[in-house]
């Protein structure tokens, strides 16, 4: 074996080694990849449940707060009536209480019974002086403005309209009213109790999901690292593979542009006459001189020259690989 296909040999050896390396790092690449690509739809279809889950927890508490809201409306309104309550039973007793302080309800029936009045004293007292009129009717315009500001509270407040002068039964129907509504408000907040009751582990259940999805993710970003940096550190082999690739393209072509030109020596070697244009013109010169020549090697010793002249030159050929050489 020559030196030349000694070191061609040693090419292939490591050509086959690192070309086996690189196949086993791009099939680690494409597994990083495809375990980066499962990690992505999972977490994906995580953060898709967590967020249909966001969406039916937001709707819970929305009725949640609505209902809530109901709750303290009710007990506004029975705190209402237990302080006109309070205000009857002061009354009744003789007691008076006046000031911003007073309920709505009790202060309507008062602005409602001294509106009354002031008309009856209108309508019916003749001695009335007409700046005594005037100073009434000023007032009873006072009450009504007033009236008129409290109607619309009360309505609102859903109390029930009093008689000041039954304060017994007026009391009666206030209590009733201040237990329906204090009714309505546990109610209220048993069912706004219930919707959490059904929120609370759907809360537990996002908050697992978005654990999740940040597992998820974080495994997806660990993959696709990994499949990066096996990609780099293909792509430097492979530049490593197209370099003894292209060494050993070199060295083949060289070694068949040896083959060829020796064979090309070889076939001139062996031409004869009618082959060589020379060679025939040289015979001629001889013929015609007087000499004499020798055709097909009638001669013992050109014969034997001859002979031994090509095969010579066979055992040069076999020993090059003439005809086609050994390719690598």
């Amino acid at each position: 074996m020559s030196d030349a296909e000694g070191a061609t040999d040693d090419l292939r050896t490591r050509l086959h080694a690192m070309e086996s390396k690189l196949r086993r790092i791009w099939g680690q690449r494409d597994s990083h990849n495809e375990s980066a690509k499962r990690a992505a739809d999972s977490r994906n279809s995580v953060h898709s449940q967590r967020s249909e889950l966001g969406e039916a927890i937001q709707q819970k508490m929305d009725e949640q707060k609505s209902i809530r809201a109901q709750a303290k409306l009710h007990q506004a309104r029975r705190d209402e009536i237990q302080k006109s309550i309070r205000e009857l039973i002061s009354r009744k007793k003789g007691r008076r209480e006046g000031g911003p302080g007073k309920s709505v309800v009790i202060q309507l029936s008062e602005t409602l019974g001294e509106i009354e009045r002031l008309e009856n004293r209108i309508m019916t007292d003749g001695a009335l002086s007409l700046d005594k009129e005037n100073s009434l009717l000023k007032k009873l315009r006072t009450l009504i403005a007033k009236r008129e500001e409290l109607i619309p509270e009360v309505e609102q407040q859903n109390i029930i309209s009093i008689d000041l002068s039954d304060m017994d039964e007026s009391i009666q129907k206030l209590r009733a009213e201040a237990d329906n509504e204090h009714n309505m408000m546990i109610d209220q907040n048993k069912l706004a109790d219930d919707i959490w009751a059904e929120i609370k582990p759907m809360l537990e259940e996002r908050d697992f999901l978005r654990g999740e999805g940040d597992r998820l993710h974080s495994l997806f970003v660990e993959e696709r690292g990994k499949a990066d940096e096996a990609h780099s550190s293909g792509l430097e082999l492979l530049s490593k593979v197209n370099e003894i690739r292209d060494e050993m393209k070199t060295q083949h072509l060289e070694r068949e542009a040896l083959i060829r030109d020796h064979n090309m020596s070889v076939r001139e070697a062996l031409r004869g006459p009618d082959e060589d244009e020379n060679l025939a013109d040289s015979m001629t010169k001889s013929l015609l001189e007087g000499g004499s020549i020798t055709f097909g090697g009638t001669g013992s010793k050109s014969e034997s020259n001859q002979n031994s002249n090509k095969s010579t030159i066979k055992r040069q050929t076999r020993r090059l690989g003439t005809s086609r050489g050994r390719k690598s």
